[in-house]
């Protein structure tokens, strides 16, 4: 068998400028098990520290290490609140149907600026000809008040469908969550 020297562990004090290799002069020695241990349940304990009090910049800061990769953390999303995804679903569809009503507000008078709608008479009397057509007015038909209440009709009843499809879909995933246990998803700790 053959014996270790007795000599303490020295920490590489010399190396060349610029590099982290050691010098022909100096031994890399690896430090005894029971103090890389010990440095480790140290670090594990600042990061701890540095989760339960976030308000600790100091904590957090001594956790994070200069070389550390970011944290993982693999989590599973098992329930969503139905309560909560309607609310969100009424407040986002709600502002869907005045989009939706603003834009053809939009798009009716961008088309009547244009002549448009005296294009599409001038096409029809010239097509139909007659008397019957010298009255003839497509904006009787299709005017802006009427496509308007139209679209405000249609945008009521999305309102109340999308929020409904919503929360039926929450419903939908905890029923399915409780049987194949949900979605996983991995977290990772930002560096910057």
């Amino acid at each position: 068998m053959t014996e270790r020297s007795a000599q303490p562990a020295t920490p590489r004090t010399q190396t060349r400028a610029g590099s982290d290799r050691p010098t022909a002069d100096d031994t890399a020695v690896r430090p005894a098990l029971r103090e890389r241990i010990q440095a480790k349940v140290a670090n594990v304990t600042d990061e701890h520290r540095a989760n339960a009090e976030p308000e600790s910049n100091k904590a957090a800061t001594k956790a994070a290490g200069p070389g550390k990769p970011p944290r993982r953390a693999r989590l599973r999303l098992t329930r969503i609140d139905p309560w909560s995804v309607m609310k969100t679903a009424f407040l986002l569809s709600v502002a869907f149907g005045v989009v939706t009503v603003v834009s053809v507000v939009m798009v009716w008078s961008v088309l009547g600026a244009a002549g448009t709608w005296d294009s599409i008479n001038d096409a029809i009397r010239d097509s139909i000809g007659g008397t019957e057509t010298a009255n003839f007015d497509i904006e009787n038909y299709i005017g802006t008040s009427r496509v308007v209440g139209f679209t405000m009709l249609v945008a009521a009843v999305d309102v109340i469908l999308l929020t409904a499809i919503a929360t039926l879909g929450a419903f939908l995933y905890n029923m399915a969550a409780a049987l194949l246990g949900g979605i996983e998803v991995t977290l990772a700790e930002d560096n910057n």
